[in-house]
């Protein structure tokens, strides 16, 4: 029960994240980011706490279609509250993506591969 009283806070808070970040229509439109189907398909891959999960194939499909870098410009402190930024490199990696060294997520560096 508090496992899925925790899930549903989590969600919460992510969902207004989403609101938060999707009112910024041009920065939304220039990343090409469909935040909500992120949030939908690699959430239990991202959140902060929790071990790391490898991403499902349908996580993958969103991830690819992402531009991380321009995504990355919009993490702010609540986003790292919810989301784990190590987890977001370890998702698009996993995934295929090549994400450069030294890319800032909030205040996460990307490290080396």
């Amino acid at each position: 029960m508090a496992i899925a009283n925790f899930r549903c806070l989590v969600l919460a808070m992510l969902m207004a994240t989403i609101i938060l970040i999707s009112g910024n229509h041009q920065v939304s439109a220039q990343c090409q980011a469909s935040i909500p189907s992120l949030a939908s398909q690699c959430l239990s891959s991202v959140q902060r706490f929790g071990p790391k999960i490898p991403p499902s194939a349908e996580c993958c499909a969103v991830v690819k279609g992402v531009d991380i870098p321009c995504v990355c410009k919009l993490v702010t402190g609540i986003v790292e509250f919810i989301i784990s930024m190590e987890k977001v490199v370890y998702v698009g990696r996993s995934c295929g993506l090549t994400i450069q060294p030294g890319t800032i997520c909030g205040s996460y560096t990307v490290p080396p591969s």
